[in-house]
């Protein structure tokens, strides 16, 4: 079944001297430029291609990689604006992205960069952005774990700390408190949950919460002293920079778990540096 909007496995059923025609189910063909086309590519082969619809409304492909596909979040800059919205691109060089006026959230201008929610208009079935995400995001219960690993995804930075989208569906919260590495709008990464309040607002954390986080960290630490030699030239005097880059760990957690490993007669700490205990 095609899926305009995202990227579709289609079989090269032609050639000609502008480029090959792929096999679109019930949209019949479609064009594939020659410029698009890979090297050495013949009839009967199958290529992955994104498909959208171009200026014309007509069905078009291409073999360049969307930022974003249908359903999916995007960082993208805004190339112009005019009396129907603003035009982001996408990374399809032949089109750009439209983020209507009643889909802005604040009015967008040029030069921009922005995270941008693709999908389908139902109405007009036209490919379009929106930056009004309260619309798509808790939708469905939050039926989380405390210290379950979600995905997030930065959507935006306050005053109260930095707002992600929990696995596509979901609005939680980072406090200051619990970031720690660099962050910013766009970013994805693995984190956990932290609280569920009784409003049904969620607050995240980058690390697991309690003594679970120090089991896994203390495993980690352990296996990169034995792939080091015995020995990491980190101790609980390091920056939270290096320690970060080595463990993607806050400072505090680093030295809980590290005393823990050396009450536990597993290292001993030196001026330098932690090592494998004899």
């Amino acid at each position: 079944m095609i899926k305009v909007g995202q990227i579709n496995r289609l079989e090269v059923v032609k050639k000609a001297d502008f480029g090959v025609f792929l096999d679109a189910d019930d949209f019949g063909t479609t064009l594939l430029p020659n410029r698009l086309v890979p090297e050495g590519t013949e009839v009967g082969q199958s290529l992955d291609v994104f498909l959208y619809f171009d200026s014309e409304s007509q069905l078009a492909a291409t073999t360049e990689t969307p930022i974003a596909q249908v359903g999916e979040w995007g960082l993208m800059q805004v190339e112009g604006v005019n009396a129907t919205g603003a035009f982001v691109n996408w990374g399809i060089k032949s089109k750009d992205l439209l983020v209507p006026f009643s889909e802005q959230r604040g009015r967008l201008s040029a030069g921009q960069t922005i995270l941008v929610h693709v999908y389908t208009d139902k109405a007009s079935g036209r490919i379009v952005g929106t930056t009004k995400f309260n619309r798509i995001l808790d939708k469905t219960p939050a039926n989380y774990k405390r210290n379950e690993q979600v995905d997030l995804l930065i959507a935006e930075r306050s005053q109260l700390g930095y707002k992600a989208i929990i696995n596509g569906e979901h609005w939680g919260m980072i406090f200051p408190s619990d970031v720690f590495g660099k962050l910013f709008v766009g970013k994805k990464l693995k984190g956990y949950i932290k609280n569920i309040r009784e409003d049904g607002k969620i607050d995240l954390s980058l690390q697991k919460i309690g003594t679970g986080k120090m089991d896994d960290l203390s495993e980690k630490v352990m296996d990169l002293l034995a792939k080091k030699g015995g020995f990491l030239p980190l101790n609980d005097k390091s920056s939270p920079e290096a320690i970060f880059s080595a463990f993607r760990t806050s400072k505090g957690t680093f030295k809980k778990t590290i005393g823990g490993l050396y009450k536990q007669g597993k290292i001993t700490i030196e001026k330098d540096g932690i090592r494998i205990a004899d």
